[in-house]
């Protein structure tokens, strides 16, 4: 390489440090179409990923420069949403998604092309910059990335892990929906409208899960529990009378409005034997809590029972 040809490179470099750059800026740079296409060839040390964008690069491109591709073919106004755009914001339980979605406006003429997936909307956000990236706001990307989801599963996984670590919250996905486009909405909608029921039916589907898999009793589920004076002891999530054992989840680590809601009291009495777990752990470490439950129920019939009762409540099915 001469010393011209080195001078260019640094300068690039400078310039576009995650070496994208869209065809129009090198040449208004002064640099010739026929010297970018030449070193664009296959043994040139440039790619072209997409026309009329310029990888700097001839090595396998990092995800961020993937980003920055569709970035830069989408305009100056685009803006990253949906799955790759979630996850910058954090969001863990995501599929698989090689695309890169992108938002412009609606006049742009820009369309997709591989897996630079564009999108016009008459509803564009002010974007949130992450990383150096202009990003939607997290709820318009959840929604537009379940749009695109066919799996109700998915959905509420992705959706669920975003509103119970407080990334995002029930109010802000319903006014997405609100001015979202019909197309695809369906599955979203369903979780969406489910999340204010309790704290949300997900957490009692995964005790649900957990009671079931344990081999035990049926319990009385939701059960007032309350000492033979009438002192009210609290409410188990699960309830073993014969053994006097209580399951009690901590419903105030996946509060909707966590600023409104205080801790959840532990159950107490004497000789009651309780077995308090969190969501995240009747979600991520089902098997570790089924061997708490039945070390709970050992323990438990190696001593009188106590002097609990509880209102009467049906077993779980």
């Amino acid at each position: 390489m001469d010393r011209t040809s080195s001078a260019r490179e640094t300068a690039l470099a400078a310039m576009f440090p995650d070496g994208v750059a869209a065809r129009a800026n090198l040449v208004a740079l002064g640099h010739s179409h026929s010297w970018i296409s030449r070193r664009c060839r296959e043994s040139g040390p440039w790619r072209r990923p997409i026309p009329g964008v310029i990888l700097l690069t001839n090595a396998t491109p990092t995800r961020r420069q993937l980003l920055k591709v569709a970035l830069t073919h989408a305009g100056s106004d685009a803006m990253l949403t949906g799955v790759q755009a979630a996850r910058l914001y954090g969001v863990r339980r995501l599929p698989p998604e090689r695309r890169a979605h992108t938002l412009i406006p609606h006049r742009s003429k820009v369309a997709t092309w591989g897996f630079a997936v564009v999108e016009r909307t008459i509803h564009l956000p002010e974007p949130v910059e992450i990383e150096g990236l202009p990003v939607a706001p997290l709820a318009r990307a959840l929604i537009d990335a379940a749009r695109r989801m066919d799996e109700l599963k998915t959905v509420r996984e992705m959706i669920h892990d975003a509103v119970h670590r407080g990334l995002c919250t029930p109010e802000e996905l319903r006014d997405e929906l609100a001015q979202a486009s019909t197309i695809g909405s369906a599955l979203p909608r369903i979780v969406v409208n489910a999340l204010q029921d309790g704290v949300d039916s997900a957490v009692e589907q995964w005790l649900e899960s957990v009671l079931e898999r344990s081999g035990l009793p049926s319990p009385a589920r939701n059960a007032e529990l309350r000492t033979s004076d009438g002192h009210v002891v609290g409410v188990a999530d699960a309830w073993w009378s014969q053994v006097g054992v209580a399951v009690q989840v901590r419903h105030d680590e996946v509060a909707l409005e966590p600023e409104k809601v205080s801790e959840t009291p532990a159950l107490a009495a004497p000789g009651l034997i309780v077995v308090r777990v969190s969501p995240a752990r009747l979600r991520d470490e089902p098997l570790v809590v089924i061997q708490e439950l039945r070390t709970a129920h050992r323990r438990a019939r190696q001593r009188p029972p106590p002097d609990v009762s509880c209102t009467p409540a049906a077993p779980a099915a």
